[in-house]
């Protein structure tokens, strides 16, 4: 395992002119009257970002107050199978040496990014509450992360560079958090490295399997005759919406990743549509501004493989066998649920009940990127789960600190 190297965010000047030039070549394709957002982005709402990102949108000024911001490093990792990959983290050390290692994963469309406003919130030290030692993976294929090159890079992959990561700091025992992908490898991380190494898990995207006469008969006699709440029925909703009008994306990048990937890494504005819409539909009305949107993107545009990378997870998930995010894998670590009402998988507490779920929060706002959307509301979670008299509380019993 190698030593670890301090990274800074630096674009080229080049590859900034490049995109600038790719975006004033845009072709615009036309719109039917009225469609709003049933056909996917509005016309306008690309061609108001895409000016602005060739025109006004400050790069070097976003990435100057990343680097300010974010802790970064990048090291070498060993993938059993797959070689060493150079991965790059955020890595932010509580003032309090014994705060506990917290492990944050993202997922698609997001990146490390997602972990921004959260972490001097968990890094804070302070006698109210826990203090947590942050540290947020760029998963290879991801930002400045190095990509795979061999097939097979799966659920399983991402959950053992991940464990590497924090032991190679030092952090032999550590708790996680993570949402979307993040939720899948959080998960399996508790399975193949809880309880010795991983000693609780919480996520804020809470998922099981519904009820079935066979598979879950207990839980469907108890649905059978369970009244839902408004809260539930909406959650419910939202789900089958999210699969009904929602998951084109899915298909495609579960199947046919290259082909897609053309179009995301040739086209700046083909890769700001793909992205945007579910910035909008996944969150619950969170008012993104156009800078926002754009740092968000141009993370993707500038990532070290290239944004096509970043959607391969999909093919590789389904192709190794993985289950479906409403059947997932039990895990037998401690478990915390942080439910949002805009989640993209919304379902009533009762089905997700667990013998190892040993906290939950339900919120009246929110969605699918709850760090940054509601990253007052998440932090408190995970202050109340592992914070004293919380069922997280001390689980965490050796801490040697970085390396």
């Amino acid at each position: 395992m190698s030593a670890e190297t301090p990274f800074k965010i630096a674009v080229p000047d080049e590859e900034i002119a490049l995109l600038k030039k790719k975006l004033e070549l845009t072709r615009f394709p036309d719109e039917l009257e009225d469609a709003g957002r049933n056909y996917g982005v509005p016309l306008k709402d690309i061609q108001r970002l895409v000016a602005y990102w060739k025109d006004g949108y400050d790069w070097k000024k976003h990435e100057a107050q990343l680097n300010e911001e974010l802790p970064q490093f990048m090291r070498d990792i060993e993938v059993e199978g797959f070689g060493t990959l150079n991965v790059h983290y955020v890595h932010k050390k509580s003032s309090l040496p014994s705060a506990t290692p917290l492990l944050f994963v993202h997922g698609w469309p997001g990146s490390f990014l997602e972990v921004r406003k959260i972490l001097p919130l968990l890094a804070e030290g302070s006698p109210e509450h826990p203090s947590f030692h942050v540290v947020a993976v760029g998963l290879p294929g991801y930002g400045f992360s190095e990509a795979p090159i061999k097939k097979g890079f799966a659920i399983a992959q991402y959950a053992e560079i991940s464990h590497k990561l924090m032991l190679a700091l030092g952090y032999n025992e550590y708790v996680t958090q993570g949402g979307d992908w993040g939720a899948a490898i959080t998960r399996r991380i508790g399975v193949d490295y809880g309880p010795k190494h991983n000693k609780a898990w919480h996520t804020n995207m809470p998922v099981a399997a519904p009820p079935h006469p066979w598979k879950r008969p207990k839980l469907f006699l108890q649905h059978l005759v369970t009244r839902l709440t408004p809260a539930e029925k909406a959650g419910l909703e939202r789900t089958q919406w999210i699969q009904k009008e929602g998951q084109g994306y899915f298909a495609e990048q579960s199947t046919q990743p290259q082909t897609l990937g053309y179009s995301l890494a040739d086209s700046p504005a083909g890769l700001l549509g793909w992205i945007y819409e579910k910035l909008v539909n996944w969150t619950d009305d969170y008012p993104w501004t156009d800078d926002e949107v754009l740092t968000w993107i141009s993370i993707y545009w500038f990532s070290r493989p290239g944004p096509a990378a970043s959607v391969r997870i999909y093919y590789e998930f389904v192709k190794s066998g993985g289950r479906a995010f409403h059947n997932p894998p039990p895990v037998g670590v401690p478990t915390g649920y942080s439910y949002f009402p805009k989640e993209i998988i919304v379902l009533p507490r009762y089905w997700c009940k667990a013998p190892n779920v040993v906290f939950e929060s339900e919120h009246k706002r929110g969605g699918h990127f709850a760090a940054y959307e509601c990253p007052e509301a998440l932090v408190t979670d995970l202050r109340k789960m592992f914070g004293k008299g919380g069922p997280g509380f001390g689980l965490v019993t050796v801490n040697q600190g970085s390396t």
